[in-house]
């Protein structure tokens, strides 16, 4: 077949589908809104465009999201004309369709199918939405602007034939009659790389090494931010690090806003709960504290293979694939118990769950698994065997992502 991936950040969620299918004797090309060289990746034909306007001043608030797919949406839409004037004529179109791009793209391909990456439908209520009691919902019209949010996803359902999420959970925050069109395949974990090793290391920027050998405790989001329990993590930190005296805490991520919003009075997440919190952290304490910032995944990666407890906490949102990654080097897990956790976690056998906003029982558990070498290796052992057997890349996940691009066309 010719297949057309389309995913702003290309290679996205298609990293490793895109080249099996080209593996598999398919002509793939991809359309990203990302400068990316080469242009030939891995076998696929990458195809960058870019937005020729932004976002109007003074726009109807609830109208700024679906205005910037909309800009999005037409900037593909005029790439895929010239596209097709070059002769380019794609059978099917699969799509993330998060950010508009792939809007318009059926008005110049009406032939082709279109399948869409279905990673969340936003929830007026009982999802992220209203969650956090600390972040209230003090706008009536809160619910409208929500709605207007899913016109994007309403709109590529009119067109769309077929649907993949990679979890149950999120797959189930869409409606029907298009929830039916989902079928549910994670991305996957390639378990090969994504491995216990007992020689890791991890160097900070001071220099020094961690190993498996020290009491590394990590915290990992891609922004630092409510949705994934940071503000709940580090006002557990203080009593975290008087009762372990020798954890090094090792946190990842930017200080941007990935979800969600910037705090009201300014200024980034981050900073924010570091002053709140670092009066009552003494000085020696706070040195054992470490914000790494974004690091190259091959630095995450062996700071995952040293971690001795890793926290995960999450509202009810996607899903993050650190989780899975922890899990499968056989890290100690210690996370929130929402719902997208639970799908892959059960309580006491491949981590310890807790309710999100209890920073006294993160504490409590973390200490009591810290202490218990037994009940790490146990869990962790659970854990990878999870990972190993329903999430793993080459045996699981991408075979059956393959059967289903092949099957429904």
């Amino acid at each position: 077949m010719n297949i057309l991936l389309v995913h702003q950040n290309f290679p996205g969620q298609f990293k490793h589908l895109g080249p099996a299918l080209v593996a598999r004797g398919h002509q793939v090309s991809a359309m990203s809104m990302r400068p990316h060289k080469p242009l030939n990746w891995q076998g696929v034909r990458v195809l960058p465009y870019q937005a020729k306007r932004g976002s109007t001043p003074g726009v109807h608030p609830w109208m700024v999201d679906m205005e910037t797919k909309v800009i999005r949406g037409e900037a593909a839409f005029r790439h895929a004309l010239a596209l097709k004037a070059q002769g380019l004529e794609p059978e099917l179109i699969l799509a993330h369709p998060g950010w508009g791009e792939s809007l318009f793209l059926k008005q110049v391909w009406p032939q082709a199918r279109l399948a869409l990456y279905c990673e969340f439908f936003y929830g007026q209520q009982g999802q992220d939405v209203g969650f956090d009691p600390e972040f209230p919902v003090t706008d009536p019209g809160d619910a409208c602007r929500v709605m207007v949010k899913n016109v994007n996803n309403l709109m590529h359902f009119a067109q769309a034939d077929a649907g993949l999420a990679p979890t149950h959970w999120q797959a189930g925050s869409f409606p029907e009659p298009f929830r039916s069109r989902i079928q549910v395949i994670h991305d996957g974990i390639d378990t090969a790389v994504v491995a216990p090793r007992a020689d890791a290391r991890f160097v900070l920027a001071d220099g020094r090494g961690l190993t498996r050998e020290d009491e590394v405790i990590t915290f990992v989001n891609r922004n630092l931010e409510p949705y994934r329990g940071y503000h709940v993590f580090m006002r557990a930190l203080p009593e975290l690090l008087r009762r372990r005296p020798k954890a090094q805490v090792v946190l990842v991520g930017g200080d941007e806003v990935s979800y969600g919003s910037r705090p009201a009075q300014g200024g980034n997440w981050k900073d924010l709960l570091i002053s709140e919190v670092r009066p009552r952290i003494p000085d020696d304490h706070w040195q054992r504290v470490h914000f790494v910032g974004r690091i190259a995944y091959e630095n995450y990666l062996a700071l995952m293979q040293v971690s001795r407890l890793h926290v995960y906490l999450t509202y009810p949102f996607v899903l993050s694939w650190s989780l899975l990654e922890a899990m499968s080097v056989g890290a100690a897990i210690v996370a929130s118990d929402t719902p997208p956790v639970a799908e892959v976690i059960t309580e006491g056998e491949q981590g310890l769950l807790l309710p999100f906003f209890d920073g006294q029982a993160l504490v409590e558990r973390s200490c009591a698994l810290l202490d218990d070498r037994q009940a790490r290796e146990h869990l962790g052992r659970q854990a990878r065997q999870c990972i190993e057997q329903h999430y793993d890349l080459h045996t699981a996940c991408l075979p059956a992502q393959l059967r289903w691009v092949e099957e429904w066309t």
